[in-house]
């Protein structure tokens, strides 16, 4: 469904809708939230707070080119409301990024995309998937820290690339395979 038609739906009370929304871009949001948020409870409220507005005001509200650029607008107005009165006002504002391009949006969806699939793994296989992509530690070193054999730790990554390679569409894999640090 195109976002402009999802919208008029939205429009017209329809909660499926908003449902699909918030299924497409929560993940994304918090992570952009995450940036300047550093409490996780605090982040699940603010955007699940821009959601809550958006189907209170949906009446009222005119969105004509790009509904993920006006979820964005909404979730950076509820962080400056979440800090407003607090002393980190002036530091946020700086920090706080300005609403991104499109593209800076893809690359957020492919970090969503990415974090959903490695929460599916089983626990050892997503820890030992980890050490060897963000850490860049080799398997030995896994073996050694996680008191485990070289070749389980060989038999794990295969198995998490296999599933990630199954669960992902292959320009989310790609983008994975390009985070490895070398």
């Amino acid at each position: 469904m195109e976002e402009l038609e999802l919208w008029g739906n939205i429009k017209k009370g329809d909660v499926k809708a908003l449902q699909k929304l918030h299924e497409t871009y929560f993940f994304q949001m918090c992570l952009f939230a995450r940036k300047t948020v550093h409490d996780n409870q605090a982040i699940e409220n603010i955007v699940s707070d821009c959601f809550i507005k958006l189907w209170e005001n949906r009446k009222n509200i005119e969105i004509k080119t790009s509904l993920k650029s006006y979820l964005y607008q909404v979730l950076r107005n509820q962080i400056i409301d979440h800090y407003r009165g607090k002393q980190e006002k002036l530091q946020l504002m700086e920090e706080l990024p300005h609403i991104a391009n499109e593209t800076d949006f893809d690359v957020q969806e492919r970090y969503a995309k990415l974090y959903k699939a490695v929460s599916k793994l089983p626990e050892q296989r997503k820890i030992i998937l980890e050490l060897a992509v963000f850490d860049s530690l080799t398997y030995q070193q896994i073996a050694d820290k996680l008191n485990i054999s070289k070749n389980t730790v060989k038999t794990q990554i295969a198995r998490a690339y296999r599933f990630l390679k199954e669960s992902l569409e292959p320009r989310d894999f790609y983008f994975f395979c390009l985070l490895q640090k070398k």
